[in-house]
């Protein structure tokens, strides 16, 4: 064996150090997908819409405005252009995927979705008169925002696994300054449903975390707890992603301006109580889902170099987490994340999110579907 071939042997094997390393202790194998990628687009904040599943089709709502690059830490987004709410749909577990645009789904006439400009041509909300069935087959709800401050937010819901929606349904104000609502809900029975908002704060800025209850289908809603204690300073506590563990026993990851942080609720949402710190050096939204297995997994989107998207497995609930897994860590730079996550029924996990290879291309939506390994 000559001198060549040993140090091409010596950084194979160190290759495949670093990556078991990576991977931690799941044996996780994973593929990258392309959801929606078009030139001179900024495809962007699936964790914003939400994502449904129904065996091996599932749905995810992302934004699609115009690429303008940004300057610092600005998303490279044009917020003078106006912006589509749009849909994909895959039918085979995530492999391949379809855009759609529901006429329902479009934001109302003259809104603005956290600073960019909507199109025209959508409905105003109104009152919702209840009757919701939420525990339907194929049903489907997505809340959403006009400002990250202030509102007013809106909810739509679907029982044909998102084709068509009804509403948009004002979401109420709570006795708060503002709601900034995304898509976060938990179903407790056919006319019940916990739903948790972001909350602005008593400055009117974003936010804090509430849980708020329907007991009768939609049509009222009332202000169960504060999730989170009020941040203070330029901080907030925005963006949960909730996951019920028991009858009684929620956990709710929550995006902090530095870090991911777990809260959890032993009475059904009446009251809460911190746990940990799941991603502790970062600034994006987290999505988090139990396993069949019981397992949960959580993944979020890096803003650091190397840029990308990782993942975390607990066996206990989340009283503590394991190695970090490495989905990807091929970003071009910080514009990226906002992951909504999904259980196959072959046990793989499909995540989405939003990505980008460089600062000045396109924001895409892209996807990873990986293997968790056994509990």
């Amino acid at each position: 064996m000559n001198r060549i071939q040993r140090v091409m042997d010596i950084v194979f094997l160190l290759l495949l150090t670093l990556t078991a390393s990576a991977f931690g202790e799941t044996g996780m194998t994973s593929q990258n997908v392309v959801v929606y990628r078009e030139p001179g687009r900024f495809a962007g904040w699936p964790a914003n819409h939400g994502i449904w599943a129904w065996g091996d089709e599932i749905v995810v709502g992302f934004e699609s405005g115009y690429f303008r690059k940004g300057e610092g830490r600005e998303h490279a987004i044009d917020y003078s252009r106006p912006a589509d709410h749009l849909l994909a749909r895959s039918l085979d577990g995530g492999e391949s995927w379809s855009i759609e645009a529901p006429e329902s789904l479009k934001p109302p006439a003259g809104g603005r979705i956290a600073g960019v400009p909507t199109r025209e041509d959508g409905k105003q909300p109104v009152e919702c008169p209840g009757q919701i069935p939420f525990t339907h087959p194929d049903f489907a709800m997505t809340l959403r925002m006009e400002s990250i401050h202030v509102g007013p937010s809106r909810f739509n819901y679907s029982i044909d696994r998102g084709k068509t929606w009804a509403g948009p349904f004002k979401v109420p104000n709570f006795g708060q300054k503002g709601i900034a609502a995304r898509t976060d809900y938990l179903v407790n029975g056919p006319e019940s449903c916990l739903v948790f908002l972001t909350a602005a704060k008593s400055n009117g800025r974003e936010g804090r975390v509430i849980c708020v209850r329907t007991t009768d289908g939609g049509k009222t809603w009332n202000l169960v707890s504060y999730v989170t204690p009020e941040p203070e300073g330029r901080d907030h506590a925005i963006m949960p992603s909730t996951v019920r563990l028991s009858p009684k026993t929620l956990l709710s990851a929550v995006r902090y301006r530095k870090w991911i942080e777990t809260f959890r609720s032993d009475d059904d949402g009446e009251s809460w109580y911190p746990v940990n710190r799941p991603f502790p050096q970062g600034d994006n939204p987290a999505s988090m889902i139990r396993l069949r297995d019981g397992r949960l997994t959580i993944t979020y989107g890096v803003r650091q170099a190397p840029f990308g998207i990782r993942a975390r497995l607990s066996s206990d609930d989340g009283q503590t987490w394991g190695k970090e897994i490495i989905l990807r860590s091929d970003g071009g730079c910080w514009d990226l994340g906002y992951p909504r996550t999904v259980e196959r029924p072959d046990g793989k996990i499909v995540t989405v999110y939003y990505f980008n290879e460089a600062p000045d291309q396109e924001r895409y939506i892209g996807a990873t579907i990986w293997d968790p390994g056994s509990r």
